[in-house]
């Protein structure tokens, strides 16, 4: 099974789909109670899905819905998620070029 961040995730007809960034091949797909917008955000280990009112937290790796949330009082729409991991890889690349330049003073 390819890991988190070598997928791509695909939301599509009321379903996320994980495809291997590699290969082209379908992992996984997981059909939500929705619409046919999906909208997704990969966030290391979790896909978050939006679907017609709904936010969904589904396992990377696998497509097991972990969680649904129906978001109460805010209707069906469709659901827009911003994430972020890409503040989590900027902050790595710093800890990272942090640990390196301590190593080389040494």
């Amino acid at each position: 099974m390819a890991s988190g961040s070598n997928i791509v995730v695909v939301g599509i007809k009321g379903t996320v789909l994980a495809i291997d960034r590699d290969t082209g091949e379908t992992l996984w797909a997981t059909a939500l109670k929705g619409s046919d917008f999906v909208s997704v955000s990969v966030e290391g280990a979790d896909v978050f899905a939006g679907s017609k009112g709904r936010l969904y937290r589904l396992d990377a790796a696998s497509g097991e819905i972990r969680w649904c949330n129906e978001l109460p009082g805010f209707g069906w729409g469709i659901v827009s998620i911003a994430g972020s991991s890409q503040a989590g890889a900027i902050e790595e690349t710093r800890r990272r070029a942090a640990a390196a330049a301590t190593a080389a003073s040494a």
